[in-house]
């Protein structure tokens, strides 16, 4: 009876073992976020911080240089400008590279007509920022469920002004 509980521990232990080593060689959800992000993203992910933060009427996303640096502060400009006239346009190809079509919120915010959602673009001291703004409850809820993905699929790269941000 004891050699029988033996091999089934040990075959217990293997198979967590291995399910382990199976687990560590699919990347993970984030870092497959991370790798399709720095495909899009002209700056550094580990010199910038990203925060999300929803409002009554939406949100706002900024994204900002760590320590001051010009040269991501000014590629921070460059590509979140560039989407946010992607993103009044309707035209959301880029998160969608990202975080795949199904990504919570984008198929409102794709449909989403001109006059139920505002986006705009505006210089930061330290980088940039974009305002989703609507008077529909149905975009702003969609809105805050994307803000919720990006938040969740980006981990340590993204917070919200309420949440800690880890140093690099």
């Amino acid at each position: 009876m004891l050699r029988r509980s033996c091999v089934v521990l040990l075959c217990g232990a293997c198979h967590a073992l291995l399910s382990l080593t199976a687990a560590a060689a699919e990347p993970s959800r984030q870092d497959e976020v991370r790798s399709k992000g720095a495909e899009v993203m002209p700056f550094s992910l580990d010199e910038t911080r990203h925060v999300f933060d929803k409002n009554d009427a939406g949100g706002v996303q900024r994204v900002l240089a760590r320590g001051g640096s010009a040269g991501q502060r000014d590629m921070i400009r460059s590509h979140l400008r560039e989407i946010a006239l992607s993103f009044d346009a309707r035209n959301f190809d880029k998160p969608t590279h990202i975080h795949g079509a199904d990504m919570p919120g984008l198929a409102e915010l794709k449909a989403a007509g001109k006059d139920e959602l505002e986006v705009i673009y505006s210089d930061l001291p330290d980088g940039a920022q974009i305002i989703y703004r609507s008077a529909s409850p149905r975009i702003v809820a969609a809105i805050h469920r994307w803000f919720d993905a990006q938040l969740s699929d980006h981990g340590r790269d993204a917070a919200t002004s309420d949440t800690p941000h880890p140093a690099p």
